[in-house]
């Protein structure tokens, strides 16, 4: 009854990978080291996904 109210970490953590990668795109047309910073932390993001996969 009270897991309804729970966030799901996964999809939040996806949602926000998929914003950085949009946005290390449109980066990448302006200043590729910036570019490169966000998808650096997009990895990190991706990173946490697949351990919250395994477990």
């Amino acid at each position: 009854m009270f897991g309804l109210f729970k966030k799901d970490k996964k999809k939040e953590l996806q949602k926000k990978y998929e914003k950085l990668t949009k946005q290390s795109f449109e980066m990448s047309k302006i200043d590729r080291s910036k570019s490169d910073a966000l998808m650096a932390e997009a990895d990190v993001i991706l990173k946490e996904i697949e351990k919250l996969e395994k477990t």
